[in-house]
């Protein structure tokens, strides 16, 4: 098992050139070059991220069809494409109106959301009647998607700190008619030992670093430093998601970040502390595969079933999902 000289970095030569190219702390073009084996790699990787993302929506079947929200849409100079990884997924085409300011979003027909991450609520496959919970549910977009994939039969317990965000959710909530959910303000850490749940999402506080994309000043605002904070922090809401969740059921953890420290690591860090707690393959879920190996560092074999997405492979943020099933 890896230690916490994982988060030991010198940036090379090379990285130090890349970092001043493009913009980024010297720290995180290093860790590029040992997370994807070459330079090479790299820099597909950091020319990718100067592409912004293309805006993209989630149609909200419950409420509308999602062939005629395309219609209508396209009505009013709208063009929508399918994502073809996702079920209810459109990429905005070109559009001569901004897509948070039409009558359908109001009425609550879709949300506009990146694609990688509504797949981490595929990953959990939610059912109707399961207790599932949200552990940093704020602004909603999994939470509603959880709904959504029940179409308001499963019973959600919505968790975030902040009161803002809080705020957001409900919005959001009202907006798209869900109504099977309790927003609960609360640091997920502390919630009750043995709550039982049948399903825990935990798309966790993070970096960012998979969304230079959408944010390049993320290429700047976070060292070393906070990502030894941040994997602290990730470990302690896993360990409490682990601790939540019911005999045979299923955690999702899942992060907008590519970092090994926020990922990998911190699966690992704690699936070692559980007896019965089991990483299981996500094939259904696009993305290559968890990283084994990370400069001199070797993970268990088990992470390789964590599913990753990265900007230059499969044009989305980047982004990494693991599952982890507590023994029945």
């Amino acid at each position: 098992m890896a230690g916490a000289g994982i988060f030991s970095v010198r940036p090379s030569r090379e990285a130090v050139r890349l970092a001043e190219k493009y913009g980024y702390l010297p720290y995180i073009t290093e860790r590029y070059i040992l997370l994807l084996g070459s330079v090479e790699e790299a820099v597909q990787l950091l020319e990718a991220n100067e592409e912004p993302l293309p805006e993209t929506i989630r149609c909200n079947h419950c409420r509308i069809d999602c062939r005629k929200l395309a219609e209508r849409l396209a009505e009013k100079g709208t063009v929508l494409a399918r994502i073809p990884f996702t079920p209810y997924g459109y990429e905005v085409v070109e559009s001569r109106i901004s897509v948070g300011a039409t009558h359908e979003y109001l009425m609550g027909y879709y949300y506009v959301q990146d694609p990688a991450s509504m797949l981490p609520v595929e990953a959990l496959a939610p059912r109707p009647g399961e207790l599932i919970v949200d552990m940093a549910a704020a602004p909603g977009g999994k939470a509603t998607q959880i709904l959504q994939d029940t179409c308001d039969r499963a019973r959600l317990l919505a968790v975030d700190i902040s009161r803002l965000r809080l705020r957001a959710l409900r919005s959001h909530m009202q907006r798209m008619g869900f109504t099977n959910y309790v927003a609960l303000r609360a640091d997920a850490r502390k919630l009750p030992e043995g709550l039982g749940a049948d399903r825990v999402l935990l798309d966790a506080p993070c970096s960012g670093e998979g969304v230079i994309r959408k944010d390049p000043s993320r290429k700047r605002s976070r060292t070393l430093a906070d990502i030894l904070y941040l994997s602290r922090l990730q470990r302690e809401l896993l360990r409490r998601a682990l601790e939540i969740v019911k005999p045979g059921g299923l955690v999702v953890y899942a992060t907008c970040s590519t970092a090994v420290e926020e990922n990998e690591y911190v699966v690992s860090s704690v699936v070692e502390r559980f007896d019965d707690a089991e990483v299981v393959r996500l094939d259904s879920i696009p993305g290559a595969p968890g990283v084994v190996e990370y400069g001199r560092v070797r993970f268990p074999e088990y992470v390789k079933y964590c599913r990753r997405l990265y900007p230059h492979i499969h044009g989305t943020e980047g982004f990494t999902i693991c599952a982890i099933r507590r023994g029945g």
